[in-house]
């Protein structure tokens, strides 16, 4: 678990780092940072079920908005066909913004998911 959170603690600051030229950096730094801290923590032996939660949580509230907005994941696939969202780093058209924003988002659910089912398991047995 080590090298799974060392490696995703350096990916999601590298995120954080690339939403500086981002239409809302003020909400996706913070939200790749939390990560990125709760990954650290996990890295250093520190886990902490109820913060993996949290995120867990906002992230999926915010994955769920994401589909359902004008020109978001739904207008993505049904209008565009879902049309390439790696084909250049800038995302004119807002489908393709929401569409790797939600993918983003499910990065982020599914590590601190792992994190969290493993910080169950781990802080459940009785030390030896």
């Amino acid at each position: 678990m080590k090298v799974f959170n060392i490696l995703f603690c350096i990916i999601f600051v590298f995120f954080a780092a690339l939403q500086c030229n981002d239409p809302d950096p003020y909400v996706w730094i913070p939200i790749y940072l939390y990560a990125a801290g709760l990954c650290w923590l996990a890295f250093r032996g520190n886990y902490y079920p109820k913060g993996y939660l949290v995120g867990i949580v906002i992230y999926a509230i915010y994955a769920v908005y994401l589909v359902f907005t004008k020109d978001g994941v739904i207008d993505w696939i049904e209008k565009h066909d879902a049309e390439g969202i790696t084909k250049t780093m800038h995302a004119e058209k807002p489908w393709i913004e929401d569409a790797r924003e939600f993918l983003g988002l499910l990065i982020l659910i599914v590590v601190l998911l792992i994190d969290f089912i493993y910080a169950r398991k781990k802080l459940r047995k009785p030390a030896p």
